[in-house]
This record gives structure tokens, sequence and C-alpha cells, in this order.
């Protein structure tokens, strides 16, 4: 299939690791442009050589915490007056581990400018340059809490969750102008962050982490946790031509673990 996406240029943010840097590389494999965020340069620049070396693309580091409102806003000019991507990829870092009370307003805060505030003024910024040339796709990262809300994750469930609603409200707005929205939810995807959370529960149950991964996995209809690979084939496919009627929605890529239709 030609997803018809050589030669565009996608933003994606969280590229250093993980699920966002997964989808960079995929997209690279598809001929695309790549303007690669995360905190850390030294690692951007380094994915950002490899990229180009392996797949003849422009790949473009730039450092940003999205904690920083002035960070923030300092790429949002570069991204309406420089990067104009044709792509979006919305996915910011989560919180930690945390009960719905009892959480100190400076988590919250810091959380919500992160990964909510932050992915708001982005998307705005990218707008612009897609309404003018009557073609875009944004795909926010999720989380499966969207749906099904994950012990000792409330924060990242509540902001998740106005992100989600972000999304579908944005979808409506600019679908006549060629433009798509849609959020995908991660299940078990074997990435840092998922290691993280099973240390973390694996301290609170006095358990191994080993013992928490088999015990996770025994529990998933598909027996194990997904790849970060599985999941950029299903962002790729998303940010594609080929998408061009699918907007507005919410997709799993969970092995099955969300049992509700």
């Amino acid at each position: 299939m030609d997803l018809g996406i050589a030669g565009k240029t996608a933003l994606v943010l969280g590229a250093s690791q993980g699920i966002g840097r997964a989808i960079a590389e995929t997209l690279a494999e598809e001929g695309a442009n790549v303007v690669l965020a995360a905190r850390s340069a030294d690692a951007l620049q380094d994915i950002a050589s490899s990229l180009t070396e392996k797949h003849g693309i422009t790949a473009t580091p730039v450092a940003v915490d999205l904690t920083d409102p002035g960070a923030v806003e300092a790429l949002c000019t570069r991204i309406s007056e420089e990067f104009k991507p044709d792509m979006l990829v919305n996915n910011a870092g989560g919180p930690p581990p945390s009960p719905s009370t009892g959480v100190s307003t400076e988590v919250w805060q810091s959380s919500t400018q992160m990964m909510l505030f932050s992915i708001v003024r982005i998307t705005e910024a990218a707008l612009g340059a897609m309404k003018e040339r009557g073609w875009g796709r944004i795909v926010a990262i999720g989380s499966s809490g969207v749906v099904q809300p994950i012990p000792n994750l409330a924060v990242s469930n509540t902001i998740r969750g106005a992100v989600a609603g972000f999304c579908k409200s944005l979808s409506a707005e600019v679908a006549a102008d060629g433009i798509t929205v849609n959020m995908i939810l991660p299940g078990k995807i074997d990435t840092a962050r998922l290691g993280r959370l099973d240390a973390a529960r694996a301290e609170r149950e006095g358990k191994t982490v080993e013992a928490v991964r088999t015990e996770a996995q025994a529990v998933l209809p598909i027996k194990r946790y997904g790849q970060p690979e599985e999941f950029a084939k299903v962002a790729v496919f998303l940010l594609s031509d080929a998408a061009g009627y699918v907007t507005g929605q919410i997709t799993r890529v969970d092995g099955g673990m969300i049992r509700s239709i």
C-alpha cells in the first residue's frame, strides 16, 4: 500500500525513546522527513543522524521540555514559521504513579502543562500550514486509562481523558479542511515507561519485576507485551493519505487488554 507520505514532514514529540522513537523511525522508512522533539538533545542528534543515513530523509532534532511554557512557545514559533509539518504526533510523557487524592499541586500543574496545555498550543501552531495545504494528520498518543482507568495512575487517567475530549472536539472543527485528528491508546507496550510502572508495582506488592511482568502478560488475551514497532505501524497508517476518511476516532493497540466493546 502506498501511504502517500513520502516527502511530507512529520513533527514527532517524545521522539527520543519508546513509542515516539518507533513512530519516527517508521515514518522515515516510508520516506517522510521528521522533526524530532524531546528533552534530550544528544539522543535526538544521534537518532536524527541515523535516520538520515539509513533512509535518506531530512531529520531535524529539536530539544524541548514540555513542562516549560517558554520552551513550548519557542517551539510553536518554529512550527508555524519554519517546520510547517504535514503530520503531528502529540506524544507527551506520563506523570508518576499516584492515587486520586493526596497528589501535590505541583504534580498536577506540571503534568497538566506537559500533557495538555503544551499539546493544545503545539497543535494550534501546526494547524495553520495544514489548513493552507488542505491536508493534515494529527495523532495523539493516549493511554488505555482513557477508556478503563488504570489503578494508581489517577493523574494520567484524568489528563489523558481531557486530551481525548480536545481531539474529538477538534476533529469536527477541521475535518472540512482535509485534516484528520485521531487518538491511539497503547496497552502494555514494552517501553521504558512500562518498565518503570512494573517496577513501581513490584515495590508496592513486594514482588520481583519479573513476577509482575509474568502476571501482567498472563491476563492479556495475546499473552505478551506489544512492541513499539507494532504500535508505530498503526500510528503511521493514521498519519497517512490512506486514512483520509478516519477522523475523531480512538483506536486501541492493546492486545485485547480492554475487554469492553
